[in-house]
Order: C-alpha cells, then structure tokens, then sequence
C-alpha cells in the first residue's frame, strides 16, 4: 500500500510539473546595434500569442517570460517588415532557463542561440537545408520583384495583353522556386519521421498534416512519443487530424447554407439523393487554381448532365470584385460560387462560419468529393490525392 502511495505521488507531482509553466531568460547581444528597441514574439493562436519587446543598450539586451514548454520564438528588430523573409527577422525555439543569443544587424538569419536543447535540432536541420534556402532566397526576391512590375502595371490600368504577359513571368518566377521548396519539405519530412520526441519535429508536423494523407498523419502522430502527445504541441497535431478526419473520404460531409455570387440563398441538402458534389476550393489570386480551371470546365461539361454538380468556395472575402472578375474572366460562371465567408474583425478574424474549416483546407487548390449521400468519397489537392485520381473517380461514377 506505501508503493502504491508513493507511485500515485510521483505521477502527480510528475502531471504537475508538466503543466506549470516555468520562466526563461534570454540574454543577447547583437552586433551592429548599440541602442534601440528588439521585439519578441512567441506562443500560438491557441494559447495567445505573446509579444514583447527589450531595450538595446550598448548591444546587449535581455527577454524574461513564462513558458509551459520549448516553443518557436521570432526576434526582430523594431523597424523589421515581420515577413520571415526581413533580414531583421530570426526564427528560434525558445525553452525555460537561462539561454545566450547573439544577434548581427542585418542578418538575424544567421542568429546563434545557446542553453535550448530543441533550437540545437532546428540549428542542425538548417545547416542540412542551408543550400536550398539560399537558392530559395534568390529565386523568391526575383519573384517578388516580377509580381511587383505586374502590380504596378495593374495600377496604371495597362492593356490585358501586358497585364497577362507580366503576370506569366511572374508565375514562371513562382514555378522556377518549386524544387527548392519541395527539397526543404522533404528534408523536414525526414527530421519528423526521425525524431519523434522532438517538439521541433511536432512544431512541425501541425503544419504538415493538412498536405499529408490521412493515413500517413496518423501513423506519424501514433509514432510520438507520449510526452510530446500531451504538450499543448502534440495537442493541436491531434486537433489537425480530427478536423482532417471530417474533411476525408468517409466522413459526413457539412452540407452549408451560403449566399451565392448573385446574392441567392444556396443549400447543400438540395442536392441529397440527386447529386455528386464536388466542391472547389480556390482563389482569384491562386495561380494553379486558375491554370485548373479549363481542365474543371472540361468535366462539367462531361458529366453534369450525368449526375456531376460543382459548387466553388473562393477564399476571396476580402476582395469580392476580384472574385467575381475571375469567374468571369475563366468563364466558370456556369456552375454555383459562394465565399468562404472569413471575415475580419480589427486585428483579429471571425471564424464561426469559415467553409474552409469545415473541410480542413488550409492549401489551394483542394477539392472535395460527395455522394448523393452526403458522404466524403474523394479528397483532391491538400492532404488528399492528386487530379489525375479525381479524374479517374468520376469516370467510375459516371462511365460505368
């Protein structure tokens, strides 16, 4: 009975300090700055996104806090941009206890942190993809100076023909950085299959589950291990799963209630025990969904008259004429399109009526299959397969 006790006693205490957040020093110097003001930003949108700031005094500065567990951490100079791609802006995983970083103005990419055991892996997987990222970096300021010369063309009113031709050099600049890209991913894929008590490796893979299958995202998850799975990290991967779980094949679908781009009310439940659905989620601004949109053309119009019904959900909230130019302009007026309906409050956004969540989109294109049933039977783009499965699913339906 006293083992008993005394087990009982030490899981507690164990479950408690696992839950008690416990404090972190970081300690810095940079280079480069001797006064001024640095920005640090850390925590999710789940538990509250935490931002703080510390004074640069003769380069040395200092961040004290509170955290639960290691977690991702962005530092930035005052006057940074906050895109990630800002030279002013570093990335590293921060933990509880004393830690050491040295800073260069200019290049906070190349920012040295001590005393985190969970930033020494993201340091050792960033020298792996360190070639990569910097082909990367080329290619993505070529890109953005491309889209750049499109948007001021836009701006200027210029004719179409322009319009188009810098828009496609702007695309083949976005192409022309795949490679590098899916390098990357395939070398986190690694670290993450590899290191299943890593809260990197579970950082990570919240983020991959959406363009994973199903399948492999549960496979992976059942592979971390048990203290990862009851961090508040391991938490929100189990989360991803579920919700990806009600958008893939066998689950019931959410049959929404939405209005149409010419203001009419448009029921799912309309088309029970009639149709197969396909919903399209896309964007005025997505290029591969506008590259597909000749293809999608081409199997309405093969099988609508077989039992084939398409809804479009554009993820154009913000820019509703865009929307309605593009569907216009790719002539894809002739079947039914409706907004994803995420809509902004301040600085902040209301979800409570988002389409896309109820699918678990979180990359575009993807498309979602339905039965007459009101049952999921394919899921094509992110987290499912490709358009040439898409394809050959609905000539099994309707070619039979």
């Amino acid at each position: 009975m006293k083992k008993y006790v005394l087990t009982c006693f030490m899981v507690l205490a164990y479950l408690l300090t696992f839950a008690q957040p416990a404090p972190f020093v970081l300690k810095g110097t940079i280079k480069g700055k001797s006064s001024g003001m640095l920005k640090l930003s850390y925590g999710d949108m789940e538990t509250g996104l935490k931002e703080d700031s510390a004074m640069v005094k003769q380069g040395r500065f200092e961040f004290r806090g509170m955290l639960q567990e290691p977690n991702m951490a962005y530092i930035s100079d005052e006057n940074a941009s906050m895109r990630i791609e800002d030279p002013n802006v570093g990335s590293l995983f921060i933990q509880a206890g004393t830690m050491t970083l040295t800073l260069e103005y200019g290049n906070f990419k190349d920012l040295k942190l001590t005393g985190s055991a969970t930033h020494d892996e993201l340091a050792a997987l960033d020298v792996k993809k360190q070639g990569a990222m910097r082909q990367l970096r080329v290619l993505s300021s070529a890109y953005d100076k491309a889209n750049m010369r499109y948007i001021e063309a836009k701006k200027a009113g210029k004719p179409e023909s322009e319009l188009e031709k810098l828009k496609e050099e702007a695309t083949q600049a976005k192409d022309r950085m795949d490679p590098y890209s899916e390098q990357i991913n395939k070398l986190n894929m690694e670290f993450i299959r590899t290191h299943p008590d890593s809260y990197y490796a579970a950082s990570m893979l919240q983020w991959q589950v959406s363009s994973l299958p199903l399948q492999e995202s549960k496979a992976i998850y059942e592979k971390l291990s048990a203290r990862i799975k009851q961090s508040e990290t391991g938490k929100r991967v189990a989360k991803e799963i579920r919700a990806m779980e009600g958008g893939s094949p066998g689950a019931q679908a959410n049959l929404f209630t939405a209005t149409d781009i010419n203001g009419n009310t448009l029921n799912l439940k309309d088309y029970s025990g009639k149709k197969y659905l396909l919903l399209d989620f896309w964007a005025s601004w997505c290029v591969p969904c506008r590259k597909g949109n000749p293809h999608l053309l081409s199997l309405y119009s093969k099988y609508k008259d077989k039992g084939l019904e398409i809804v479009g959900v554009s993820d154009d909230d913000s820019n509703e004429k865009a929307w309605k130019a593009a569907v216009e302009k790719d002539g894809i007026g002739v079947w039914k399109h409706v907004l994803r309906g995420l809509k902004r409050k301040g600085n902040d956004f209301d979800r409570s009526n988002d389409l896309s969540d109820f699918y678990a989109i979180h990359s575009l294109p993807t498309k979602i299959l339905i039965d007459k049933n009101g049952i999921i039977i394919g899921r094509y783009g992110g987290g499912g397969e490709d358009d040439a499965a898409m394809d050959k699913k609905l000539a099994e339906l309707f070619e039979k």
